[in-house]
């Protein structure tokens, strides 16, 4: 039987959820900035493709996932919902969806490991 790094996983997540945080923290910041240009984090799904991680499958009868190509997990350039005149890109809109949605990874996870914790002690006790 495999090891469960569930704990590692969530603690991978709960750091890239803190930078994408202080990301759109900067961005609505630097809201009346002249020529500021949105920024964001590359999503978690592709970040943990390039950490090498793969599915294992305990059967030769077992579906396999197809092959994914290793993508970066730098900051990129965030896609507006609009520019004004300015030249600046940060939506307050989107920056304030980004943030719900960062809340609600963070709630998500520790009801994860909430329920996991509860589930590793009920088998440890005597």
């Amino acid at each position: 039987m495999e090891p469960v790094h569930l704990f590692s996983l969530i603690d991978r997540q709960q750091a890239w959820l803190s930078t994408r945080q202080t990301l759109v923290a900067q961005n609505l910041a630097n809201i009346d900035t002249p020529g500021y240009r949105a920024v964001d984090t590359a999503p978690f799904e592709r970040a943990m493709a390039s950490a090498g991680f793969e599915m294992s499958a305990s059967s030769s009868l077992h579906m396999r996932p197809a092959a994914t190509e290793t993508l970066s997990t730098s900051i990129r350039s965030a896609e507006g919902w609009e520019t004004n005149h300015s030249g600046n890109t940060v939506s307050a809109e989107l920056e304030m969806i980004k943030a719900g949605d960062i809340r609600n990874a963070y709630a998500l996870n520790a009801s994860i490991m909430r329920a996991f914790h509860g589930m590793w002690m009920a088998t440890v006790k005597p």
